[in-house]
């Protein structure tokens, strides 16, 4: 490990021990390799004693950095898990970060351009609109259109923060793996890799721009879903300039509420939204934070979302996709022998894993949940439940399920604070059922060989021309082929002889040493020497050359 990676080290476990968030975990989960861990830097006090636990935590992660940040923003959503204490604390993280200078985002947002504020905007507020982890927020006016707009623009520097952490991260993972071997089942280097795509991304806004418009295309005619519009030729790496939206924080239940919102409607469509990014579009917005939500003012009994930030979004192959609605099925109809075998075509576990025992642990783990009402099963918490007890079954880790997973804790988390009763399974079954009926039997194929036809119609005329000239590829590899036996059977021919005359040779020179030593066979003796030495110089001079 590094010097700046062991200094960066320090200064982590220095943040969590000066906020005592060492005191916050509970007694059994402190034995005592933990208590003299932790006496080992007994210099660091906790410096924050008189701050509840929720504060204590925020102010650590906003002292680490973006990468904490984001960790605090996904367990802000997670009521169920959380106190409401904690979870209304961390949700200050999503857009109450402390600004930077209007000064520096000013001379940020000009090198981007090329050319003064001036110059393409009017009414630029220097007080920021919100604050976040990576980027702060501005309000402005479109000169050529007075259309109100927002600047969003990178902060000062974050790119060397997120990437001192990030190499900290590699490096911790590779110690990792050397220390486990070479282990296919815990992939902590892949892990991290995959993380560090995703969150250097995030730094690139004009990526974010790219991902917003083709997220805003996707639901174009969406009553569920408005993404803002993107002005692509105004952003750059550093700075994203869009559409400025009206629309009351998903968080705001109040307000929410006393304008009448339809909660029920609203948390179903927030599901639907999420199955529909994943299934039907393969690219989903993986960052769906309160901070990142807004709600319609327009319509309250049929409100809609307004998303914003697209810096992470996430993708899945075909058969990631395939075989994880196929668990969600097999969860709702309680067939875990489905479930095992599942885990295993899919290569999440090993193929010589032992199918009885994967499925008894499964239904083991998932038959309690059905005890109690559907409403109050957590979906983030099955599919968690699931990998954990692959994990017994040497799981192979799939680091491009990490942002789905963490993707649907937020959605839930999000449904389950806008409608406590909100049934997922009730919303996502039908939706699922749907999907695998189109990806499997006759309609499937239909809409197969439909989207194919362009491509075949322009390879059909070659296809005749094509088939005769592999026939005659075929025919000529066959003389080749045929060419290729002869010679080796005529190799193995010319071998066998040269072996049969120069034992030949061998017998007749042992008989002939043998009949000179009696004196009685003195010309036997040398016609069997002769025979012999001539014997041994053809076979010798007959063999096949390699």
């Amino acid at each position: 490990m590094s010097i700046t990676g062991i200094r960066r080290g320090y200064h982590i476990i220095k943040v969590l021990l000066q906020f005592g968030l060492d005191e916050l975990l509970p007694k059994k989960l402190k034995p005592w390799y933990f208590k003299l861990l932790r006496s080992s830097f007994f210099w660091i006090r906790n410096k924050h004693k008189s701050l509840s636990g929720g504060e204590r935590f925020r102010l650590a992660m906003l002292e680490l950095g973006p990468v904490y940040i984001k960790l605090g923003q996904m367990l802000s959503t997670r009521r169920d898990l959380l106190s409401d204490e904690w979870a209304q604390e961390l949700a200050k993280l999503q857009d109450r970060v402390p600004p930077f200078s209007s000064q520096l985002a000013r001379e940020a947002i000009e090198t981007e351009l090329g050319t003064s504020i001036d110059a393409h905007f009017d009414d630029f507020d220097d007080t920021p609109l919100a604050s976040a982890s990576i980027a702060q927020v501005h309000c402005a006016t479109l000169k050529s259109s007075g259309a109100p707009v927002v600047l969003k623009v990178l902060r000062p520097n974050i790119e060397q923060q997120i990437q001192a952490d990030i190499t900290l991260m590699e490096q911790v993972s590779h110690t990792i793996e050397k220390l486990l071997g070479n282990s296919r089942r815990f992939r902590p280097a892949d892990v991290i890799a995959d993380y560090k795509n995703t969150i250097l991304g995030e730094l690139d806004l004009k990526l974010e721009a790219h991902n917003a418009t083709k997220l805003r295309n996707n639901f174009l005619d969406s009553d569920s879903l408005y993404i803002p519009f993107v002005y692509e030729e105004l952003c750059h790496r550093r700075l994203m300039v869009m559409e400025r939206i009206d629309g009351i924080p998903v968080s705001n239940v109040e307000e929410l509420t006393a304008q009448g919102t339809n909660f029920k409607l609203l948390a179903e469509r927030g599901v639907e939204i999420f199955f529909t990014q994943v299934f039907r579009d393969n690219f989903f917005h993986a960052d769906m934070h309160p901070g990142n939500i807004f709600i319609s003012k327009e319509h309250p009994d049929n409100p809609y979302y307004i998303g914003l930030d697209c810096g992470i979004m996430g993708i899945l192959s075909d058969s990631d996709k395939r075989y994880l609605a196929e668990n969600f099925l097999a969860f709702f109809n309680r067939d875990y022998q489905r479930i095992a075998h599942l885990y295993i075509e899919s290569g999440w576990i090993s193929g010589d894993t032992d199918v009885v025992a994967f499925e008894q642990a499964v239904k083991a783990m998932c038959e309690p949940m059905f005890n109690k009402p559907l409403h109050e099963i957590s979906f983030g918490h099955v599919l968690l439940e699931l990998f954990r007890t692959a994990r017994r079954f040497e799981l192979i880790v799939q680091p491009q399920l990490i942002l789905l997973q963490k993707t649907l804790l937020y959605i839930e988390g999000l449904g389950r604070q806008l409608y406590p009763q909100l049934d997922l399974w009730q919303t996502a079954k039908p939706f699922l059922e749907n999907w695998m009926s189109e990806q499997v039997g006759p309609k499937a194929f239909y809409q197969k060989a439909k989207a194919n036809l362009p491509f075949w119609s322009e390879k059909l005329p070659e296809l005749p021309e094509l088939v005769y000239d592999n026939l005659k590829l075929g025919r000529k590899m066959l003389g080749s082929q045929q060419d290729m036996l002869n010679r080796y059977l005529k190799h193995q021919q010319q071998l066998h002889k040269s072996h049969y005359l120069l034992i030949t040779s061998a017998v007749l020179l042992i008989c002939g040493t043998f009949l000179f030593t009696q004196s009685a066979y003195p010309v036997l003796a040398q016609s069997c020497i002769g025979l012999g030495v001539g014997c041994w110089l053809f076979g010798w001079f007959t063999r096949p050359k390699s």
